[in-house]
């Protein structure tokens, strides 16, 4: 592994942020402060936590604390779609397409928190 950008944690949880963003831009004019921007902003830290651990992966704890934060707001990020699904009828076919997706993205965090938890060696 030589980036961050070597991590599938790291593409897929881009991928899933930018269709994200882009999906919450359709929300009413009204929610784009307010639950549009929490779930930009959590969708975001779970891939900027991930580069941040990265970067402190010499300190294994540090390392384990910023994959803790991501795999802590990738389920913010599911709670905030699981909003938008009840409260906009008209983004919920897309919206549960991104809750499987994160849901998936949030196990295969867990599972490399764990890795590096037992296995990871500098």
């Amino acid at each position: 592994m030589k980036s961050y950008k070597d991590l599938d944690i790291y593409t897929i949880g881009m991928e899933l942020f930018y269709k994200t963003h882009t999906l919450s831009l359709q929300l009413p004019k009204y929610e784009l402060y307010e639950l549009g921007s929490q779930i930009r902003r959590s969708s975001d830290s779970v891939v900027i936590n991930i580069v941040e651990g990265y970067g402190s992966r010499r300190y294994k704890n540090d390392f384990i604390k910023f994959l803790v934060y991501s795999h802590a707001s990738n389920l913010e990020t599911l709670n905030h779609i699981k909003k938008i699904i009840n409260l906009y009828p008209n983004l919920s076919e897309e919206m549960k397409l991104l809750y499987e997706k994160y849901d998936l993205v949030g196990a295969k965090i867990f599972s490399f928190l764990k890795y590096i938890e037992e296995h990871w060696k500098i």
